[in-house]
C-alpha cells in the first residue's frame, strides 16, 4: 500500500462520520471525459446556458449535440475502482453520504442508494419537461434527434424538454444544496475526490466543512486551490490510491 492511502486509511478509521464530495476526476478512469482539462469537452466547444437554451432553437440545437457527442461515453461507462470504494464506506456505515458534481449515474449503478447520494448538478442519464416535468428516457429522444436534428418538444403539454441537468445560469437544485449542506456540517471527514474545486457554489462545501471543524482530504490529480486548507492533499491516480485504501480491488 502507497504512503498516500495509508494516510487516507488512518484518517478514516478515526472518522465517525464521513462525507465524500466527488467531481469529474472519479469518472474518467470509467472512460467518461470530463469538461475542463485539455481534451475535455469545454476545450472544444462552449456550454449552452439556460437563458439561450430556453430562448433559442438553435441554443437547444447545440445542447442536444452536445449530449449526443457525450452519450456513447456515459451510456458504456462502469463504475471503476474509486466509485466502488465509495460505495463500500457507505455501506459499511462509514461514510453517510456522497455529494456530487457528477451527471454521470455511476454512483447510483456502483449499488448506492438514492438517499446517500446528493446530485449538486442534476443527472445527465434522463431528460425531463421543463413544464410539467414528464421524464423521458435518453435513447428514443437522441435517436430521433439524430434523425431529425430537432430539438424534442414534451408529448403531454409541448414544452421544452431538456437533460435533467443544471445548466450553466440555471439555479441550482435548492433541495440538493440544503442536503448537502447540512451533511457537510455534520461531518468530521470531509473527502473531495477528482475535483478540480472551481465550481461555485458547489465547491464552496470542502470549506463549510472545514470550518465547522472537519478534517479535509482533498484527492485529485491535479493541485487545487483550496489545497492550503487541506489536512491531507494527495495528488495521485484516484481507483488504486482510494480502493487501497478502503481494500476494494
Amino acid at each position: 500500500m502507497s504512503n498516500d492511502s495509508q494516510q487516507l486509511r488512518d484518517l478514516l478509521a478515526a472518522s465517525e462520520r464521513t462525507v465524500i464530495f466527488t467531481g469529474a476526476g472519479i469518472s474518467t478512469e470509467s472512460g467518461i471525459p470530463d469538461f475542463r482539462s485539455p481534451g475535455g469537452m469545454w476545450s472544444h466547444t462552449t456550454p449552452v446556458y439556460f437563458q439561450d437554451f430556453l430562448a433559442s432553437v438553435e441554443a437547444r440545437t447545440k445542447a442536444w449535440q452536445q449530449k449526443l457527442d457525450m452519450h456513447q461515453d456515459m451510456a458504456v461507462a462502469k463504475p471503476n475502482r474509486g466509485h466502488r470504494a465509495v460505495e463500500k464506506l457507505i455501506r459499511a456505515g462509514a461514510a453517510s453520504h456522497v455529494i456530487t458534481q457528477n451527471i454521470d449515474g455511476l454512483h447510483q449503478i456502483s449499488g448506492i442508494g438514492k438517499e446517500q447520494i446528493i446530485e449538486l448538478h442534476g443527472n445527465g442519464t434522463y431528460a425531463s419537461c421543463l413544464t410539467c416535468k414528464h421524464r423521458y428516457e435518453l435513447a428514443a429522444l437522441l435517436e430521433d434527434f439524430a434523425q431529425s436534428q430537432c430539438p424534442p418538444e414534451c408529448a403531454q403539454c409541448g414544452g421544452l424538454v431538456k437533460t435533467a441537468t443544471v445548466s450553466f445560469g440555471q439555479s441550482m437544485p435548492e433541495v440538493a444544496m440544503h442536503r448537502a449542506e447540512q451533511a457537510t456540517r455534520a461531518c468530521d471527514l470531509f473527502i473531495a475526490i477528482g475535483s478540480s474545486l472551481v465550481v461555485y457554489p458547489a465547491a464552496s462545501f470542502p470549506m463549510v466543512a472545514k470550518r465547522a471543524g472537519a478534517k479535509l482530504v482533498i484527492l485529485n490529480r491535479e493541485p487545487t486551490e483550496l489545497d492550503q486548507h487541506a489536512d491531507l492533499v494527495l495528488n495521485s491516480e484516484i481507483g488504486p490510491t482510494l480502493g487501497d485504501a478502503v481494500g476494494v480491488n
